[in-house]
């Protein structure tokens, strides 16, 4: 059987519906002897790890193209033995993949090979820390995880669809019940959250509980869907609703009233200790988590100096911008943005027309450069983009915007997430900036772009390096610039204040976990040094809390972007192209930013050679 397998794959790469076809037709089961060709196994790999993994499934919109439904009943299991067998699979694919002879790989093999192994990580290293997290936090925890993927990701289009949405509210309850064994694990080794993450998760649980269901977004998202679905009847959807009401009130609620219960007595062995140096082999972890996020070896010595230049020269160069408007330079940044706060042109009416207003304008803007991408651009993503608001039912502790993917089936496209709660965090002259790192030509075409590329491993079109695609969207506020598209020097206030909160985020981030600094020392570096409002600093510092390291990455990537677009127009002079540089950042996915340099060097040579 292996052998009619190998015949049937080609070396570059199936698509990844013509991979489930294949697995499907010879059964995973057959998959376990090593494939002649490395690309094959990766291509195995991918579909061994996300098979059981429903809530990979639905958001990928893969399966469904073959008339497979019914992981849409169910979700991952979180349990403590899948946990285990998930860490023994990566062991286990990175031994096979040292089997392969290097020198009988490609290029394009070798990258693969290198991409993959700095995803899987150290398996090792990965027990070593797998219960320094808090899965329960007031940004990205379970508690908002659960309603978030349904109302974003569950599609509703058949009555199957509907049922399938039934049943996942039906195993909410053992979604969590399999989840609180690592919460109780964490709490054995000492691995309590800070109390402000305790305190708002707990907040965050009792607003989604103490709802009428009517209200609940589980149920309105529900509705809503089941209203665009036009093969499902009137009555149909007054049963479904009906069902979805019991669950919720049944199943859902109960569950989260049992965190609740859990973290209010949890509350009283938590501290005030904000940083990851408090926990077990503290400093070691921050280190790894700093490679990780980062992919170099810098340290948070590194970080922490670099962070400080930079907010040192952004700084200098927002003052001379401010002083030829006419403001006096001497008061300093903060002081000159809480000018600006104050100054109601810059800001729209705090309604929900003036909300309404952002959503329209950002998708102007996003509009406008699109008509002038191909000066820059030779590849662009087929998918469309929109624009939406960040769900009412999380905005107040959401970050200020982000960026999901469009599915691999077209049925859905990319989306650019506003957070409009308090409508002083979006002044007119921030969002061209945020648009271009979220949108075009930032998060949307890196990751569009990855998820429309051919004739790479399947599992490359999923990766993802925060120092890569963070980097590219830091990039791209600047390249935006470049372009010509932030002319008013208000924009371009914006977009130096963008880079000065990366900036910033080096030396708070480090400060949190390195140097002992409390969440309120963090808060104040932070409001001093950027001017951005008080409800989006906390939400950052408090964000980096929870997320140690990954803050780090985006000024990280932006600068090796941008040192080594310098380094190839110093090498090819006239016979440098942008677009060609885009070309080679791009048509690869996303890399480890040593490979990036590598593909750079490669492009540079071949160009000089040519």
């Amino acid at each position: 059987m292996a052998g009619k397998v190998k015949t049937f794959f080609k070396r570059a790469g199936l698509t990844v519906g013509a991979v489930f076809a294949v697995g499907i037709l010879f059964g995973l089961h057959e998959w376990y002897a090593k494939p002649f060709f490395v690309n094959n196994y990766f291509n195995r790999v991918f579909i061994q790890y996300i098979w059981d993994k429903p809530e990979i499934l639905t958001s990928l919109g893969i399966l469904e193209q073959m008339g497979m439904n019914g992981h849409n009943a169910e979700w991952n299991d979180n349990s403590e033995a899948a946990g285990d067998r998930d860490i023994q699979m990566l062991a286990d694919i990175l031994a096979t993949v040292d089997e392969y002879d290097e020198g009988e790989l490609s290029e394009d093999e070798m990258l693969s090979v290198l991409v993959l192994k700095e995803l899987l990580g150290d398996p090792e290293m990965m027990r070593r820390y797998r219960y320094h997290d808090y899965p329960v936090n007031q940004l990205f925890g379970l508690q908002n995880n659960i309603p978030r993927f349904l109302d974003t990701f569950h599609r509703v289009n058949t009555a199957e669809d509907a049922e399938h949405y039934i049943s996942r509210l039906s195993r909410i309850d053992t979604k969590m019940d399999q989840n609180m064994e690592g919460i109780l694990i964490r709490e054995e080794k000492g691995i309590i959250p800070p109390t402000f993450v305790i305190d708002k998760s707990l907040e965050i649980m009792q607003e989604f509980v103490d709802q009428p269901v009517e209200e609940n977004v589980l149920y309105v998202s529900f509705k809503g869907k089941l209203e665009e679905a036009d093969e499902i009847g009137e009555a149909e959807r007054s049963a479904f609703l009906d069902a979805a009401k019991a669950e919720i009130e049944n199943t859902v609620y109960p569950a989260y009233r049992s965190y609740i219960n859990y973290f209010s007595e949890l509350e009283a062995k938590s501290n005030t200790d904000d940083g990851v140096w408090k926990l077990p082999d503290g400093e070691a972890f921050y280190n790894y988590m700093l490679r990780s996020h980062t992919t170099t070896n810098l340290t948070s010595e590194d970080i922490h100096a670099t962070g400080l230049a930079e907010v040192e020269r952004i700084q200098a160069e927002m003052l001379d911008i401010f002083e030829s408007e006419g403001y006096d330079p001497s008061l300093g940044v903060k002081v000159l943005f809480d000018q600006l706060a104050e100054d109601e042109r810059f800001y729209y009416p705090d309604t929900d027309e003036g909300r309404e207003q952002i959503l329209e304008d950002y998708v102007k803007i996003i509009e406008e450069i699109e008509t002038g991408i191909s000066q820059a651009f030779n590849i662009k993503p087929k998918a469309l983009i929109e624009v939406k608001r960040v769900p009412e039912f999380s905005e107040k502790t959401a970050p200020g915007a982000y960026y999901n993917s469009p599915s691999r089936d077209g049925s859905r496209p990319g989306i650019f997430y506003a957070n409009l709660y308090d409508i002083k965090a979006t002044p007119k002259y921030g969002m061209r900036t945020l648009a271009y790192h979220e949108g075009v030509p930032g998060h949307h075409f890196q990751l569009a772009i990855q998820g429309e590329l051919e004739g790479i491993p399947e599992f490359r079109k999923e990766a993802g390096f925060t120092s890569y695609s963070e980097g590219w969207g830091l990039y791209a506020e600047r390249l935006a610039w470049e372009m010509g598209f932030q002319s008013d020097p208000y924009d371009n206030l914006g977009r130096l204040q963008a880079e000065l909160f990366r900036a910033v985020r080096l030396v708070v981030d480090t400060g949190l976990h390195a140097k002992y600094w409390t969440r309120e020392e963090a808060i104040d570096y932070m409001l001093t040094n950027t001017g951005i409002t008080e409800t989006d600093v906390t939400s950052e510092i408090e964000r980096y809390i929870v997320m140690p390291g990954q803050a780090t990455a985006y000024k990280v990537g932006m600068m090796e972007l941008l040192r080594l677009r310098d380094e190839a127009q110093d090498a090819l002079g006239d016979r440098f192209d942008i677009r060609d540089f885009h070309d080679v950042i791009l048509k690869n996915g996303a890399l480890p930013l040593v490979a990036v340099r590598e593909q750079v060097m490669k492009y540079i040579a071949a160009k000089q050679a040519g």
